[in-house]
């Protein structure tokens, strides 16, 4: 499953932050989550995460790990060629 992560950091981005946020993608990794691109931005939201997961519940469980550094909001995303079948 994929998985489109919008973030806003709940205090001002250093260092130490961005070293801890490594870490935890590695524990991800370890759950079978694939972070495929990571984008900081400007803008309503800080951070742009697409990921690709087995399920919901592992990728939920990862994102409340992230919930001292960031709050977020999460969608579940299927490719167009997909959702084209979809309305066939």
């Amino acid at each position: 499953m994929i998985f489109v992560n919008l973030g806003r950091f709940r205090k001002k981005p250093a260092k130490d932050m961005t070293d801890e946020a490594g870490r935890l993608v590695k524990e991800m990794a370890k759950e079978g989550i694939k972070v495929l691109s990571w984008y900081w931005t400007l803008g309503r939201y800080d951070t742009l995460v697409i990921a690709e997961a087995p399920d919901e519940k592992t990728f939920m469980k990862a994102m409340l790990s992230l919930g001292d550094m960031v709050a977020t909001e999460t969608m579940v995303a299927v490719t167009r060629e997909e959702a084209i079948k979809l309305v066939e």
